[in-house]
């Protein structure tokens, strides 16, 4: 006592009200608002003035029901932010650490600090006097005063400062807090120059953050009393600095109290804009990937997404996507975005039909509105070609549908599956495919059927019931004890005749059993993923064994999106239709007959002596000459466009520079059966946090000639050694269904190595 205040505070609480739990006879009505007590300032001049505590407003009781928290009250354990990566007492609070922040206001038991404002607070308080008005108690804990002018309990708007270290050094040296406030979030940022990033050759990619060991800018969001004091500590010299925040203008710096370190404040000025990003052509709003980023490279969302993406499996599957280090949000075409005014930075992409932006943006006061735009480079569904993801989990269906429409796709194929006791979409098995409002995007929910040695399977467009069980024997698809209950021979049959198209998904792995089931004809197309090596990769290398042993195959693309590390689509099929409408059943066809490519970015077309994939070409004995062409475009710069016949580069171009248009026509001599085939690769990438490099890749023209039949001694030896494996899995070490079930199992072996043995005895080859 004895000296000037603005606020006189309090903590204290009440005993319960018992009419927020009334008897079930009684209409009573709560107690909000009760005069407990009054609380008497008596100044130095002798003046007295009374503010009153009343019940759930200055005061309320140890623990509370959910929405009895006080009106003038805060409870004493401050609200605070949580980080994903924090560690949970029980798992089945994951869900409560997605908000990013805890709020502790029915942590019971509960203290209320509440700030009494003074009416004078230019007089000196000599004394207070606490009088009960009410039976029913008060209990005060503590009593402080606050000698500033606003409430202490008010926080301003979340706000971001930069504080300019003593020396560059890591974040985890530094120590925030603040004394009337809330530190939210504490970073380093990666060296952000707007100049080359504009430039740069990867726009839409994202991009691997460059990691600071050190730094000498330690950013810092925080919610506080303009009269807080921040302190930064030095956890490794204990040095503390202490900045009043009230002192902090925008821009300049302030200097701590004790010098060697400053602060400033960054984006005090803020406008919220109504945004429409507008197809350039149509001038339409049009679905999109964006992100805006301030001038030091900070990611800021639109209203209704994360500002940090969980890229976690299963964990976040919302409209949000982080690609390397870079986080995007996917909208509708329309949204609303809360900007700092001057420069802002946008990153932009519609799949890869689309030429992607990265530009600059200048805000202005009072500014209300953005539009932006953004053009094609190729239309490709004009032309007869529709484009797929064979591979996507966990989304909702409408989500899909927007982030179908964001990334240019036609359809999604959004696969239900078994992981444990763990069952995922398969509530969005039984009401049939979505279609966005244009009919331009369908999205099939189908089946992903694994299991973990013998191989996994895409079940696509089937109609009817869904193919069960989805997963067979055990961890890590099916449940502990689960047995063999089928082949997957056995699931291609069963979405057969259903009319669906199976694709063995992100093949060849698991390598087992698919080998068997390609020998015997289930197989409808392979789902390859460019995963660096340029094509020197088993996904690639496997792939052209089955096609050297005489196996028609035609290349699809799926992402496998199980988290938001990945956009759908980024790993995609394109099958041309033609003039056909596009529904899954033509879709499904156009697979079938082979005239397809699979593309992590570049659009590439193949003819050879003018007949398109999944054609064939006779050719006299002895082979002859084919007149190739190839042509590649991409949102991206692309190095190298090759020719393969049977695997092997017969024709190729380099761009050592990268460029977004090349065209490759030759003549190549051909010695005899086989198939052609086009690919072209970027030295950009990898896109996504699985290392998929930017490729392409054609399915082939058939060379056929009279009296010779393609195949391979060789790769049929490998594809006997897979099936020997498989076999003996299911033999030894599977958990058996019953005796009917696991002959059938084990007679797909066997019928696949006959017809093996039948093809090595036709070519005379000793085995």
């Amino acid at each position: 006592m004895n000296q000037k205040a603005g606020f006189v505070c309090f903590a204290q609480f009440s005993d319960w009200d018992p009419n927020e739990t009334p008897p079930p006879d009684e209409d009573v009505e709560e107690k909000v608002g009760q005069h407990l007590a009054d609380v008497v300032m008596i100044f130095e001049d002798g003046r007295q003035e009374v503010q009153r505590i009343r019940r759930r407003f200055e005061v309320n009781s140890p623990s509370t029901e959910w929405g009895h928290l006080s009106f003038a009250a805060l409870a004493h354990i401050a609200d605070r932010p949580s980080q994903l990566t924090d560690s949970l007492r029980n798992v089945m609070g994951w869900g409560d650490l997605q908000q990013s922040v805890l709020d502790n206001s029915y942590s019971a038991p509960v203290l209320w600090i509440s700030a009494l404002p003074n009416p004078h607070p230019d007089r000196v308080l000599r004394a207070l006097r606490l009088q009960a008005v009410s039976d029913d108690p008060v209990v005060v804990c503590g009593m402080t005063l606050f000698h500033g002018r606003g409430n202490p309990l008010r926080y301003e708007r979340l706000s971001l400062y930069r504080i300019s270290l003593p020396e560059a050094s890591g974040e985890d040296r530094w120590k925030v807090d603040v004394d009337l406030g809330v530190v939210a979030r504490t970073y380093l940022l990666s060296n952000f120059d707007p100049s080359s990033w504009l430039t740069a050759a990867g726009a839409g990619l994202g991009q691997h953050a460059e990691r600071n060991g050190s730094a000498r800018h330690l950013y810092v969001e925080l919610a506080a009393s303009p009269e807080a004091t921040l302190i930064l500590r030095d956890t490794e010299t204990r040095e503390e600095f202490e900045f009043d925040l009230g002192q902090v203008v925008s821009g300049s710096e302030l200097s701590a109290r004790s010098r060697g370190a400053s602060i400033e404040i960054l984006e005090r000025e803020k406008v919220w804009l109504h945004g429409q990003v507008l197809d350039a052509t149509t001038h339409r709003p049009t679905p999109v990937r964006l992100a805006f980023r301030s001038k030091e490279g900070r990611y800021i969302p639109p209203y209704g997404h994360r500002t940090e993406v969980n890229a976690g499996w299963f964990q976040d599957y919302g409209a949000d996507v982080k690609l390397a280090d870079s986080s995007f949000a996917i909208v509708d075409g329309t949204f609303q975005v809360e900007l700092p005014v001057g420069e802002v930075y946008l990153e932009m992409s519609k799949g890869f039909e689309y030429h992607a932006v990265r530009k600059k943006l200048n805000i202005a006061p009072g500014q209300r509105d953005l539009v932006l735009e953004i053009s094609r480079m190729a239309d490709f569904r004009s032309q007869g070609w529709a484009c797929a993801d064979t591979h996507v989990h966990f989304l909702s269906p409408s989500t899909a549908i927007l982030e179908g429409q964001a990334e240019g796709l036609n359809l999604i194929n959004l696969l239900a599956a078994q992981w444990g006791d763990l069952f995922s979409n398969v509530g969005d098995l039984f009401q049939g495919p979505l279609t966005s409002r244009d009919g331009e995007t369908i999205v099939w929910v189908g089946t992903e059927n694994r299991q973990h040695i013998l191989g996994h399977l895409g079940l696509l467009g089937g109609h009817g019931a869904p193919v069960y069980p989805m997963s067979a024997s055990g961890p890590d698809e099916s449940y502990l004890g689960d047995p063999l209950w089928t082949s997957l021979a056995d699931w291609a049959d069963e979405c057969h005749k259903r009319q669906g198209l199976v694709v063995a998904v992100h093949f060849p792995y698991p390598t087992a059993e698919i080998s068997a089931d390609i020998v015997l004809g289930k197989i409808d197309a392979l789902e390859i993923r460019p995963s660096g090596g340029y094509f020197n990769t088993l996904r690639f290398l496997d792939w052209y064994r089955y096609l050297n042993c005489g196996y028609r195959l035609p290349c699809v693309g799926g992402t496998d999106k199980m988290g938001a590390w990945t956009p759908p689509g980024s790993l995609r099929a394109y099958a041309y239709l033609g003039q056909e409408e596009f529904n899954i059943d033509h879709w499904a066809a156009a697979v079938r007959r082979g005239n397809t490519f699979m593309t992590s970015g570049p659009l590439l077309l193949f003819h050879a002596d003018g007949h398109v994939p999944g054609d064939e070409i006779t050719l006299g004995a002895g082979g002859g000459t084919v007149e190739v062409e190839a042509q590649a475009a991409s949102y991206v710069d692309i190095h190298s466009l090759e020719i393969v016949f049977n695997g092997k580069v017969v024709a190729a171009r380099e761009e050592h520079g990268g460029t977004r248009q090349m065209t490759l026509r030759e003549r190549v001599q051909v010695s005899g059966a086989g198939w052609l085939a086009a690919r072209c690769a970027s030295r950009l990438g990898p896109s996504v946090a699985w290392p998929y490099g930017i490729e392409a890749h054609t399915s082939p023209v058939y060379v056929r000639v009279p009296g010779q039949e393609l195949f391979s001694a060789s790769s049929a030896a490998y594809l006997l050694t897979l099936i020997e494996g498989a076999e003996t899995w299911a033999q030894n070490l599977a958990t058996r269904p019953d005796a009917e079930r696991l002959a059938r199992v084990l007679k797909v072996f066997g019928d696949a190595r006959d017809r093996l043995h039948r093809r090595l005895h036709e070519h005379g080859i000793p085995h």
